[in-house]
This record gives C-alpha cells, structure tokens and sequence, in this order.
C-alpha cells in the first residue's frame, strides 16, 4: 500500500468564486494534454534515456552496493561523501530523512555501529578544513562521486584528501580508504582507478546525475551509514507502478506536473515552494530546488526554437518560515504557487504539557502534541492561503520511513520529466552550466580552454 497522497483540492475551482482549476479539465484538456506527455515519457523509456525509472528493480546492482558497504562496518567511524549537485544533494536527503546521524542505528549491542555520513560537497576552505581537522584519517573512508570523473570541485576535493591519507596512513594503504562512483567506462576517475587499484562503482550511463540518488551514487554510503536501501527501492518500485497510467487523476506525478505546469503557463505562477512540515525533509527541498531548476529551465525546446522556460523553484520550511516567507507569500505578487510536504506519523509526537504556572496568552486544550501543533501549523497555512486565492497542494506520507521517502524520490523524478515534456523541453540536460565550467577550466589555465574577459581591478563602476 502507497505511503504516499498528493492532495490537489486547494488548485481546483470546487466552489462558485474559486481561484483555481476547473475540475472538468482533468479529463479534458489537461488529461489530453498529459496523456501526450505521459507517450513522451514512455517513447524515451523505451529508447533508453531515463534509466532512472529502472534503478528500483535493479537487484544486482543494489546487492553489490550493499556489500561493498557492508565492507566497511566496524573498519571505519566516518564515511565521507566527496561530491556536489546530483553527487551529493540526494545523499543528503537519505542521511537526513532517514535519521543516519545514528551512530548505533540498526545495531544490536554487540555489534559495531555504522559508519557516521559527512557530505562534503563545496570547496570552502573553512568547512573542508574544519570537517577534515576533525577527522582521524586512518578510521575514515571516502566515497569520491562524479558521474563524469572530471567534476573540478569533486577532484579538487580528492588531490586534498588523497595527501592527507598519504600523509597519516601511507600512500600503500590509502587505496583502502577509497571508492570511486563514476562512469562505468570513462573519465579521469575510471583511469585513475585503474591505474592505482582504487575500487569503483558504476553510475548507469543513462541516469543523470540529478536522476541517480537510487543508483550507487545515494545507496552505497546510505547502506554504509545503516539505512535500508532495500526498503527505499522497494518504495520507489511502488510509485514507478503507479506512475504507468496515462491517466491524469490516477497518476500522482502527473498531478504534480500537470497542475504545476498549468499554474506557470497560464496563471504566470512561476516561483514553485517546495516547504516541507517536517525538519528531516528540509534536504529533501534542496534535493527537489535542483531537480526542478535544472531539469526545467531551458533556452530551446525540443523543436529547436527559443523557449526560455523555467519555474524558480523556492525552498521553504514549514513552520519556521510562516514567521518569515509567508508574508510574501499571502500579500505579495500573485506569482506563487506552494507545495507542502507534511508526514501523519511521528515517532514521538512529545506532549504539550501544562506550565508550572499560568500562561493566560498561551491555552491549549488537554492533550495536544508537539506533532499536532505542526500540523495544525500547516492545515492553517493552507487554508488561509486557499482564502486569499492562492494555490496549494499538499504531499502527504502516512509515516518517514525508507519506503515512503522512496516513493517520494520517484513522485517527483517522474513528475519532473512529466514536466519537461508539459514545457516541450528536454528535461535530462543541461546546458546553461557548460558555460560556467568552461571558464573554470579557463581560470584555473587549463590547456585548450580560454578564461572570460575579467574587467580591471580598479574599473570605476565599483564603490
């Protein structure tokens, strides 16, 4: 049974004087529509382009990265993620949803606990320094994530890890400390471990790496953290069934993207919040910031002609920002539109209990929870957006857990290509960052690449 409801009341015109979608257009128009859309995604699974629909029934692959990160059980304290974007963005969102900041998670008391999980994914000095200063190098490990092996930050981060581990437990023994996740066949990462014996795990050559949380890139330092990576697949396995549909209102992705879509094109709603009422769901936004941004914002359409599309997708936090965001959101322009992510279930929803002395501001009646409270926080939120007219859907999970975060990573990886086919654009590229990387390679002098035009220090438009 699917953990997973999106609940699309508050973008529909249900009632006379309503802002929003007028229900008889799910089957109408908007089905249509998405039925095209949902053929555009069929035709390029078929083809062999979205091979990310396919990592939930991947056993082999899933076997192999649970024992290699079974391996490393009671051998190392810490296991660091060397990677940005897609590298890291969906690792985060396993360790923080699913609670690996547990050292003893899933252990009994005889056992060793699990490895902590860092994500190291940027190359300020200051937070590598602090991380890496903190660390015993000889009980830690390094997972180095690039699908393409050449990423600058990510092998930037390696040349500084890979002399440290030189350094404190000799460049024999430094390969143990080692994993590369790259491209099965090509890059600088696969030459490198071959050349030196470094171990290695595939990225699929059609998954992304926006796309490729469930493949070796989030699975294997989740499964080294204690997390069950089985579980997670198991779930994406049930929200890639339920996505098989071409019908509208039976497809959870579909709603997504569909209504999302109508939202942008016809209503000029173009900034998406994605504000989850959950705090273990906060990386989950950032995770969702990139999919969305990346996969969506385009200058050409599939037929070639310019088309400069592209909702901004905004990361909020429900309840923290109602004391912060929402004010824009209520009475600014009318050009959002606000999906809440909220979970019915809390491990301990810890009571509210009465003060030591009377609070007369502050009443509750008998038997509220920390966990009520935030979802009255969100039912409230909603409901008052819905009033002033402005849209919202609500993603509900019955509970967090391995399974429903797994059907939540697949909702919106499908929804997102559902999306880019909506927009007529090619949602599995990106090219408006190639730009930015060539002027790095250019900056940094490397052969074959010329670096930007860079004004005077002392130019006169500067204060």
């Amino acid at each position: 049974m699917s953990a997973v409801t999106v609940d699309y009341r508050n973008l529909l015109a249900i009632d006379e004087g309503e802002a929003g979608v007028d229900p008889a257009r799910l089957a109408g128009d908007l089905g249509s529509r998405f039925r095209e859309a949902h053929e555009d995604v069929q035709r390029a699974r078929r083809g062999g382009s979205m091979g990310f629909f396919d990592l939930p029934r991947a056993l082999d692959a899933a076997a192999r990265i649970r024992r290699a990160a079974a391996g490393l059980r009671g051998r190392f304290d810490d296991v660091v993620v060397l990677g940005i974007g897609g590298s890291a963005l969906g690792t985060r969102t396993l360790r923080d949803a699913l609670g690996a900041g547990d050292r003893a998670r899933g252990t009994s008391a005889a056992a060793a606990p699990h490895p902590r999980l860092h994500v190291a994914d940027n190359v300020d000095p200051h937070s590598i320094g602090a991380l890496l200063n903190r660390l015993d190098m000889r009980r830690t490990f390094f997972n180095v994530v690039s699908k393409s092996g050449s990423t600058t930050e990510t092998l930037a981060l390696y040349r500084v890890v890979a002399e440290r581990l030189a350094r404190d437990v000799g460049p024999d023994q430094a390969r143990e400390h080692l994993l590369f996740t790259t491209d099965p066949r090509r890059g600088p990462l696969r030459g490198l471990a071959g050349e030196v014996g470094i171990p290695t795990l595939p990225v699929p050559p059609n998954v992304g790496g926006r796309f490729s949380v469930l493949s070796a890139v989030g699975l294997f330092p989740a499964a080294a953290a204690g997390l069950d990576v089985t579980a997670v697949l198991q779930g994406a396995a049930r929200m890639e069934e339920r996505c098989r549909t071409g019908e509208l209102t039976r497809n959870p992705a579909g709603v997504v993207a569909t209504l999302l879509h109508r939202a942008d094109v016809e209503r000029g709603q173009r900034v998406h919040v994605f504000m989850p009422y959950c705090d273990r769901l906060r990386s989950f936004a950032l995770w969702v910031q990139q999919l969305w941004g990346e996969s969506l914002g385009k200058a050409t359409g599939l037929d070639g002609r310019p088309a400069a599309t592209g909702p901004t997708p905004l990361p909020a936090a429900g309840a923290t920002d109602q004391h912060s965001l929402l004010q824009l959101f209520m009475e600014g322009p009318a050009d959002k539109v606000v999906c809440f992510l909220t979970v019915d279930a809390a491990d301990d929803p810890i009571p509210i209990d009465d003060a030591p002395a009377p609070l007369p501001a502050f009443e509750f009646p008998e038997g509220h929870t920390l966990h009520q409270l935030i979802a009255i926080e969100h039912a409230a939120t909603a409901a008052a957006l819905r009033t002033r007219k402005r849209p919202n859907l609500t993603i509900r999970l019955a509970k967090l857990d391995a399974g429903a975060l797994g059907e939540l990573i697949l909702l919106f990886q499908a929804a997102t290509v559902y999306a880019g086919f909506l927009y007529g654009v090619d949602p599995l590229t990106q090219p408006g960052v190639e730009l930015g990387k060539r002027y790095v390679h250019g900056l940094l002098g490397r052969s074959g690449y010329d670096p930007p035009r860079m004004e005077e220090a002392n130019h006169p438009w500067q204060v």
